[in-house]
C-alpha cells in the first residue's frame, strides 16, 4: 500500500488525508488565490528566494496576505524530507481564506498548502500550437501566477489532439506571449529574442536565469522584443523555458519542423543553465 502524503497545511505538516480545506474556500468558489512551482535539486527547492518575490509580488498584486518566507520554506523543506525526494515537484498555493459565495471576499487568514511530488520529464523536443484565444496584457491578472488557469485548460485542450504539448497565446495586439506554462524564446538572424513582460506574459523564474546567468556563461545575448504572431513560422530556433522544463527546444510549431535536433544557440543556452543548475541550488 503507497504512503499517505504529508502536506504542509497553514504551518502544520500533515497526512493529506487530514487537510481539510473548506469548500468555502475563495480559492475553490471563484479561484481566487496564487500559487508558485518548483523543483528540488539535490534535496532542496531550486532558486526558492526568486519564488518567494515572485509569489510576494502575485500575493500584493492579488491584496492577499503574504505568508512569511521562513514558513514558506521549511514547509517545502517539510515535505521534500517526508517523501524522501532527492528531486521532484514543489507545490505552494496561497489562497484568500474562506469567504462568502461570490467574489466578494471574508476577512479569514490566507489557507497555505504546500506539497511535492515526483517529477516527470519532458521530451527534449517539444511542439506547440498557437490558440485561437489571446492572452490580455492589459488584465488585472496579468503577469500574476493566479490559481485561475481556465484558460490554460482549455488551450492545453485544444493543443493535445494535434500531438501538442504546449500551446501558446498572443496577446490582444497579435504579439506572440507566452506558453501554458512557459516562457518562449525565438532565434532569427543569430539574434534571440524573447517577448517583454508587457506582452503580458509571466516574469519566469527560469526566462530570467536564462537571460541573467546561461547568456552570460554561454557568450551570448538576449533581448526583449515584440515579436510578431507568425515569428514561428520562419525563426531559426525556438525554445520553452519553465521550472520543470529548464531549456526546452521547440521542434515543430503549429506544423512546422524547426529540425529534427536542438539548434546550436539553443544548445549552448540549455547546457549553461544545466551546468549553474548542478552547481547552485539558489543563483
Amino acid at each position: 500500500m503507497a504512503p499517505i502524503p504529508q502536506i504542509w497545511f497553514n504551518g502544520k505538516l500533515m497526512p493529506a488525508t487530514e487537510v481539510g480545506i473548506s469548500p468555502f474556500d475563495h480559492g475553490i468558489l471563484v479561484g481566487d488565490g496564487v500559487f508558485e512551482t518548483l523543483i528540488a535539486r539535490r534535496g532542496r527547492p531550486f532558486a526558492a528566494h526568486r519564488h518567494y518575490l515572485r509569489l510576494v509580488k502575485s500575493c500584493q498584486t492579488m491584496g492577499i496576505q503574504v505568508p512569511a518566507e521562513p514558513e514558506i520554506s521549511s514547509g517545502m523543506q517539510a515535505v521534500l524530507d517526508s517523501a524522501g525526494l532527492s528531486s521532484g515537484r514543489i507545490r505552494v498555493t496561497v489562497t484568500s481564506g474562506t469567504g462568502p459565495i461570490g467574489s466578494q471576499r471574508g476577512k479569514d487568514l490566507p489557507t497555505v498548502v504546500i506539497l511535492a511530488t515526483g517529477l516527470t520529464s519532458w521530451p527534449e523536443m517539444e511542439s506547440v500550437v498557437t490558440v485561437p484565444w489571446p492572452r490580455n496584457e492589459r488584465g488585472a491578472l496579468a503577469g500574476v501566477k493566479s490559481t485561475s488557469y481556465g484558460e490554460n485548460v482549455l488551450a492545453l485542450a485544444h493543443a493535445k489532439p494535434q500531438g501538442a504539448g504546449e500551446a501558446l497565446f498572443l496577446n490582444t495586439q497579435g504579439h506572440l506571449c507566452e506558453g501554458t506554462g512557459s516562457n518562449i524564446f525565438v532565434i532569427t538572424k543569430g539574434e534571440i529574442l524573447t517577448p517583454p513582460l508587457s506582452s503580458g506574459c509571466l516574469a519566469g523564474v527560469t526566462r530570467a536565469l536564462v537571460m541573467d546567468r546561461a547568456a552570460a556563461a554561454a557568450g551570448l545575448t538576449i533581448r526583449e522584443s515584440e515579436l510578431a504572431g507568425d515569428i514561428l513560422q520562419y525563426c531559426d530556433e525556438a525554445f520553452l523555458t519553465s521550472t520543470t522544463r529548464d531549456v526546452q527546444a521547440i521542434g515543430f510549431a503549429d506544423g512546422r519542423s524547426l529540425g529534427a535536433l536542438p539548434g546550436p544557440l539553443t544548445t549552448r543556452l540549455r547546457d549553461a543553465f544545466a551546468q549553474m543548475a548542478a552547481n547552485e541550488i539558489d543563483p
